[in-house]
């Protein structure tokens, strides 16, 4: 007991130390705030992606989708943008931070209130008493941690909004690839729906044959064959396409049911590879904004934490009348008042302030890494859709040369056939080969639009700014063009 109570008179003059700083600081104007000010972390980015081509044009901040030149398309992205619920949920959560950020800053002002009542006791003197008081209360926030929290909850709220502006980027292009993916579908099933046709002439006519006894059984057997493989396709394709459209309808704020189409696979238009600077993707890429804004909220937090180590000086203050007659109450006599001024810090906590700023920094410092590893997530997502371009156009130049060497083949087994040159097992295994190539030149067609869709994702760009302006619709309307409020 000895040995503290010096240790508590230490505690109390640095106490009074505190007060007469704050004081000093107060009086001068002061603005100190505890706590590490932000800096950007220094990133080290490439001069240019590694697989971006010298055709590439600068369309990033440009409404990309309409470059394919199918109004359907650009219809439903609209609709989407203006009756998603992703998007109105995260608009939602930007309001609820904005709530936070406005009752943290009300922390920096005086909170005034108001209390009036009347109080009657009986005794040997029955006595009343009325009262009207207005009273108001301020805490100094002399070593800025309220300024810290305002500051953190405000980076909470930027981060809110680039998270709400990336939900406007992927359903951009979830919309737009899952179009894409329907007309390659559309395609598919219309080769198949083709090619059943065909198979279903030479089932009908080697049956006829044989009951002539121009061929064998074996070249009917065959025919049949290649008309079911066809048949087994058509069920499997409708049913993607069925799912992608209800998939598409819920995106766009619809009941599941059928998405209309515009023009086919072949009629689309590629959109040019937009060009881009990896540096300009920190300014443009909603997610790398958003974990900025979180490294900011994180580090903001440190000098909160610190601030506790500080003592808290508040000001209260009433000021009201007080009479025992009610029709005196507001009289000059009556009048009442108080002040105080309140100085409270920690002494003793055992690790709790210590602990509070140790784990800030460990937020921070988490929150550091996530932001380098977003921004190296982001490089590796540029490159990987311009690569993926550069290689799909290649690949889909041999898929086309393959699908018309085939089909000279398939003619030509044809042609041997009916001259008595060649059995039908060669028609067959160029029918079989045929098949499956046109098949995968329509997927091809329809991989190399989404991978224009990728690259503009992974670029972010201006383009979200445009998308973003079409998010809220006029009162009772399809889909218009309107311009969200300002948060502040």
């Amino acid at each position: 007991m000895s040995r503290a109570v010096p240790f508590l008179a230490r505690r109390c003059r640095l106490a009074t130390r505190y007060a007469l700083a704050a004081c000093a600081i107060a009086l001068t104007g002061g603005c100190f705030m505890v706590g590490p000010d932000y800096q950007r972390p220094e990133v080290v980015a490439p001069a240019a992606f590694a697989h971006e081509t010298a055709a590439a044009a600068a369309t990033a901040d440009t409404t990309w989708w309409q470059q394919f030149q199918d109004p359907l398309l650009d219809q439903l992205i609209l609709e989407g943008l203006a009756h998603n619920s992703d998007i109105a949920i995260a608009a939602a959560n930007v309001d609820n931070l904005s709530a936070v950020l406005l009752q943290t800053r009300s922390q920096l002002f005086p909170q005034t209130g108001y209390n009036a009542g009347g109080q009657g006791q009986r005794g040997d003197v029955p006595t009343t008493v009325y009262n009207a008081t207005l009273s108001a209360s301020w805490e100094l926030d002399l070593w800025g941690r309220i300024r810290r929290q305002s500051e953190s909850a405000f980076a909470n709220v930027l981060a809110s909004d680039e998270a709400r502006r990336g939900v406007v980027l992927s359903l951009v292009a979830t919309v737009a690839n899952g179009y894409l993916q329907l007309c390659g579908l559309d395609a598919q099933l219309a080769i198949a729906q083709r090619t059943l046709g065909t198979y279903k002439d030479s089932v009908a006519l080697f049956t006829l044959q044989f009951q002539y006894g121009q061929v064998s059984q074996m070249n009917v057997v065959q025919a049949q064959s290649q008309y079911e493989t066809a048949a087994g396709q058509i069920p499997a394709i409708r049913s993607q396409i069925a799912q992608i459209e209800n998939s598409l309808a819920v995106l766009v704020g619809r009941e599941p049911g059928p998405i209309t189409r515009g023009k086919s696979i072949n009629e689309l238009i590629l959109p040019p590879i937009p060009q881009g600077v990896p540096s300009e993707l920190l300014e443009r890429r909603p997610d790398l904004l958003q974990s900025e804004q979180q490294l900011i909220a994180a580090n903001a937090q440190i000098g909160a934490a610190k601030a506790l180590y500080f003592p808290k000086i508040s000001l209260t203050g009433v000021f009201g009348t007080a009479s025992s007659d009610l029709t005196e109450l507001f009289k000059g006599p009556t009048r009442v008042w108080t002040y105080a001024g309140s100085l409270a810090g920690p002494i003793f906590t055992f690790g709790a302030i210590s602990g509070q700023v140790a784990q800030a920094e460990a937020a921070q410092k988490a929150a550091l890494l996530n932001y380098q590893l977003a921004i190296r997530n982001a490089f590796a997502d540029v490159d990987n859709a311009l690569v993926a371009n550069q290689q799909l156009q290649l690949q889909l130049g041999a898929q086309v040369r393959l699908v018309a060497a085939l089909k000279k083949y398939t003619d030509l087994a044809n042609l041997q056939f009916i001259g008595g040159y060649t059995d039908y097992t060669t028609v067959l295994q160029a029918e079989q080969s045929l098949f499956p190539a046109e098949l995968a030149l329509a997927s091809l067609r329809a991989e190399l639009l989404s991978s224009s869709v990728n690259t503009y994702k992974a670029m972010g760009g201006g383009w979200v700014t445009q998308a973003d302006k079409l998010t809220t619709p006029e009162p009772q309307s399809p889909p218009t063009v309107a311009a969200r409020p300002p948060l502040f």
